[in-house]
């Protein structure tokens, strides 16, 4: 191991052993921070961190996006880094995220080889969808504007490095959804006094199993899952108000209104047959990921440049991501790299034993490194 993975693998470590959770990364922004400013980069600080590193005379730019932020578990690791805050953990790999980017940073700074403006994204906040909007509503990419924006997420169970990716949809919507009902809870000896929120609830859960199967067309791709059903109900009383909460998922904005309406309707059809109130409010957080063409050409290229394994159109992921917004204001491309397959490194993402695989990290700077030298040549032909 030369000095150079052996300093990334440290940082690395360093971040996956104090994580921090939401916008809440005081810690992990300083650290990020103070390594973009040793390397002579720019830096910016709001509700993320922005380094700015420029070469040559050109006026191009293009975004590099990494997450900084972990997840509220409780880690079960048997490694030499685990977590040390209690109840928060790396287990989705935003610690080799930053890592590999930091990495990429030093190596552009230090050898050049490109010609324009590199911004460096680093995002708080992306496991509730919040983040890049954050750093979207302060202006980011008015202040820093970029003709391109990037993003890698590691992928557990694929060959370490293998870079995948397709060209249009790479991960679905994710809208949220709560349903409260108001009936009239009383004894539970006499049922018929009342109307027990429970039962109307439960018709509503299976109600909403229709959705899909009978009400969106076959491969749209859509899922609805209601995840929780909670009541006021006790041993011998009849709940008087019922809340189901959930998600759904969308590969298509046309397919997100068109859950959220079938849900009303049948939401509204059940209350009304029973005789109570029904409210639903459906909130997407985040939007479907589209991959432009030209940026996906240009991954490929950069993966292959690198000496890393190429899968192209890839199938899309059913998981959500917030990166999404930034591909919505900008062409970009999100792209899946190979984690491992054995032990904790093929452990699924947000799993208590998983952990990023630092097998990965200079193969990710090697790679951003080549994506930022295809994408800011002195002089080239666009695909």
């Amino acid at each position: 191991m030369d000095t150079f993975e052996q300093k990334l693998v440290a940082l690395r470590h360093a971040f996956h052993t104090s994580p921090e959770i939401g916008f809440a990364l005081d810690r992990t922004k300083a650290r990020v921070a103070d390594a973009l400013r040793d390397l002579g980069l720019e830096v910016h600080e709001g509700a993320g961190v922005v380094g700015i590193l420029r070469a040559g005379t050109g006026n191009r730019a293009i975004g590099l996006r990494a997450d900084m932020d972990a997840l509220p578990i409780q880690e079960r690791g048997t490694h030499d880094h685990v977590s040390e805050i209690d109840g928060a953990m790396h287990a989705c790999g935003h610690d080799g995220h930053m890592t590999m980017l930091l990495g990429a940073a030093e190596t552009l700074a230090k050898d050049g080889g490109f010609d324009g403006t590199v911004v460096f994204l680093f995002q708080p906040n992306e496991e509730h969808g919040l983040g890049a909007q954050a750093m979207i509503a302060e202006g980011v990419l008015e202040r820093f504007p970029v003709e391109e924006v990037y993003a890698i997420h590691n992928l557990p169970g694929a060959p370490v490095g293998q870079v995948s990716t397709r060209k249009g949809l790479i991960c679905n919507s994710e809208s949220l959804f709560e349903i409260r009902i108001m009936g009239q809870g009383g004894h539970a000896s006499m049922p018929h006094v009342g109307v027990d929120a429970l039962t109307v609830g439960s018709e509503m859960v299976l109600a909403l199993q229709t959705v899909v199967a009978r009400k969106m067309a076959p491969g749209s791709g859509a899922v609805l899952s209601v995840t929780e059903f909670l009541t006021d109900g006790q041993r011998n009383v009849l709940p008087g108000e019922a809340v189901l909460k959930g998600d759904a998922r969308a590969q298509a904005p046309e397919d997100r209104i068109a859950l959220e309406a079938h849900m009303r309707r049948l939401v509204e059809g059940i209350a009304a047959a029973h005789g109570v109130k029904a409210e639903m409010s459906f909130e997407t957080e985040f939007i479907e990921t589209i991959n432009a063409s030209g940026p996906v050409e240009a991954v490929y290229r950069a993966a292959e440049g690198a000496g890393l394994a190429v899968v192209k159109e890839r199938p899309s992921m059913s998981f959500s991501e917030d990166f999404a917004h930034f591909a919505a204001a900008v062409p970009g491309c999100f792209l899946l790299m190979g984690n491992g397959e054995d032990g904790a490194h093929g452990q699924p993402l947000h799993s208590d034993t998983y952990d990023f695989n630092d097998a990965l990290l200079t193969r990710g700077a090697a790679f951003w490194a080549s994506l930022v030298r295809d994408r800011l040549k002195t002089e080239r032909t666009d695909p």
